[in-house]
């Protein structure tokens, strides 16, 4: 008896889209003991949609990404740092800042780094609607594509804000919504030293560390964490190589992983 609810916990985790068709079968074949499960009720919920935080992944590589919505102040010096490194990273940028900043844009697809979409005007996407969402996106998609020639396929969040009508409208697009696991808090001012210690003791394979091309010491504190990591065996890629690209879930955390 046991061993049979085992296994049907691990199979109603890991399938929770069937589970309340196996619920309902549980009821009419008399099965108590499974629809009696904590594992398997919290299962049978309804399953929250989320971004992508960090990605289950067998070997050491992870992925630097910085967010553009305001200032340019070292924009061309993070440019140069990872150029240094032969490093390519994922820059997620607001439509406004295409439009004030066309040639930083230009500069980092030329380095060869990833250009996504941090919407249009970084509004909170959670109090629009599902037309005004897919509007804002397509408006920094075309702005961005004028510029590099490509179109975008990842989305970042402003304030990092979503729930369920965001990410499935996101999704809806085509586009996938990517959060991070490592927060650098270099948004916050803190030292070089601080966000150096911050990366290097938080990042594991898969991980998605979260910078800004304007914060005050993200320039000061990038190189060191780049040695580090690769002093650790890490290979750093833009998000896009990092993703898993078919057949894949997304847990409870946001990492996804292969089932």
């Amino acid at each position: 008896m046991h061993y049979r609810i085992y296994r049907a916990k691990r199979w109603l985790l890991r399938h929770k889209r069937e589970s309340a068709v196996v619920l309902a079968l549980c009821f009419m074949f008399g099965l108590p003991w499974v629809i009696n499960s904590s594992a398997i009720v919290g299962a049978s919920a309804s399953v929250r949609a989320l971004p992508i935080y960090c990605v289950a992944r067998d070997n050491k590589c992870a992925s630097l990404t910085f967010d553009a919505a305001w200032g340019n102040e070292d924009t061309q010096a993070l440019i140069d740092i990872l150029a240094k490194y032969n490093v390519k990273a994922t820059f997620f940028v607001v439509g406004a800042w295409v439009d004030k900043y066309p040639e930083s844009v230009k500069a980092l697809h030329d380095a060869g780094h990833e250009v996504m979409s941090h919407s249009d005007d970084h509004a909170h996407f959670a109090s629009l609607s599902a037309d005004e969402i897919m509007q804002n996106l397509k408006t920094c998609n075309d702005k961005i594509e004028a510029v590099t020639g490509e179109r975008p396929t990842l989305f970042r969040c402003p304030y990092g804000e979503y729930d369920d009508h965001v990410i499935n409208t996101v999704n809806a697009v085509g586009m996938t919504a990517i959060q991070w696991n490592v927060d650098s808090l270099d948004w916050k001012g803190i030292s070089a030293s601080e966000i150096n210690n911050r990366v290097l003791s938080k990042v594991v394979p898969g991980s998605i560390i979260l910078f800004h091309n304007a914060a005050e010491n993200t320039p000061e504190a990038l190189p060191a964490i780049i040695e580090g990591l690769i002093a650790e065996g890490y290979s750093l890629v833009p998000v896009s190589e990092l993703l898993l690209k078919d057949n894949y879930e997304i847990d409870h955390t946001g990492m996804q992983y292969k089932p």
